[in-house]
């Protein structure tokens, strides 16, 4: 059994190291039967890192796709990711969501708020990872970010109000261990195991994130009023 992770632990993921882009890619693939693709990479540049895709100013620095027809790069393949990552070790490991799951994104503070209330629930959860940027992503079935907008107005809310985004067909994320230039890497909140094989449907996380993003939104106001 995974341990919980309560909201006060925001700032307590542990630190994932050691593991290889090339070997992490491979098992997504393998393991879990992810489609991956490989993306940028950060490149030493006069004692800066800075990201392969030449940019001035990159938002994303070494965790974008790199070349606009990612979409029929990605492979469900080990042995093609292998190849592929072999060829640049240093590439980030990128998901397309869409095909074998979908993606809720919220704000970190409101995900690791819902996230131990859903635990409290016994609700199923998939993986969810933690972005640099203070982001989550919580794993779900397909066809989730086509439904969020419109199970969030049913609940009461506006999703772009209250920052909760559905990452689906078109979209992609990247995956632990990816480093996002300089701010850190991204990491699993919630690993992927044999217990969450089988992700839960949009429908059963959606009123756990809303209420938790509804309720950061409400009091990120208070604080500036």
């Amino acid at each position: 059994m995974e341990e919980p992770i309560g909201v006060t632990e925001a700032a307590q993921v542990p630190q994932q190291r050691g593991e290889h882009l090339l070997d992490a890619a491979v098992r997504y693939a393998e393991e879990r039967h992810w489609d991956v693709f490989p993306g940028t990479w950060l490149e030493a540049v006069e004692g800066r890192e800075r990201c392969s895709c030449g940019a001035a100013v990159c938002p994303l620095p070494g965790a974008h796709a790199d070349r606009p027809d990612w979409a029929g790069q990605a492979t469900g393949s080990g042995a093609a990711a292998r190849r592929m990552w072999s060829k640049q070790p240093r590439a980030s490991v990128l998901l397309p969501t869409g095909r074998t799951f979908d993606a809720l994104e919220v704000p970190e503070s409101a995900g690791f708020l819902a996230l131990a209330r859903m635990e409290r629930m016994d609700l199923t959860l998939g993986p969810v990872t933690c972005t640099p940027d203070r982001r989550m992503f919580f794993f779900v079935l397909p066809g989730a970010a086509a439904k969020a907008s419109e199970l969030v107005r049913t609940l009461g809310w506006n999703a772009q109000a209250i920052d909760l985004t559905g990452r689906g067909e078109g979209h992609y994320i990247a995956a632990p261990p990816t480093r996002v230039g300089g701010r850190g890497a991204v990491q699993w909140a919630r690993k992927p195991t044999h217990v969450n094989r089988w992700l839960p449907e949009v429908d059963e996380l959606i009123s756990p994130l809303a209420y938790a993003c509804a309720r950061e939104a409400a009091d990120a106001r208070t604080r500036a009023s």
